[in-house]
């Protein structure tokens, strides 16, 4: 299997992006040095398991999205939809059906 570095370090970084985090604020948060993220970014530095894990964790996001980018493990990008994705697993299947169709009615109002 073909591993793309590249991919892997664009992946990252439109993460970090998305939250609105600078470089140097994941190094710290992932216990990284100075420079590492953007090596990793940049496809010059080859991340270990445990760093993919730790940027996973600071990015909010799986390795499967990381690594693969698996479109069906990207995480919710807001606070809203990490909410709605947590109240969600509570649900029943009765509960889901009526949530779906008002999403759906939802979707369809202007505010």
């Amino acid at each position: 299997m073909y591993v793309d570095y590249k991919e892997i370090g664009t992946r990252i970084s439109e993460r970090r992006k998305e939250l609105g985090l600078k470089q140097s604020q994941v190094n710290e948060l992932a216990g990284l040095g100075d420079k590492y993220l953007s090596n990793i970014e940049r496809a010059t530095s080859i991340p270990s398991v445990e760093v993919i894990m730790k940027l996973c964790e600071v990015l909010k996001t799986t390795p499967d999205y990381l690594l693969l980018g698996t479109a069906g493990s990207s995480p919710p990008s807001t606070e809203y939809e990490r909410q709605i994705k947590h109240f969600m697993k509570k649900l029943n299947q009765n509960q889901l059906r009526f949530a779906a169709n008002f999403l759906a009615w939802l979707s369809t109002q202007k505010f």
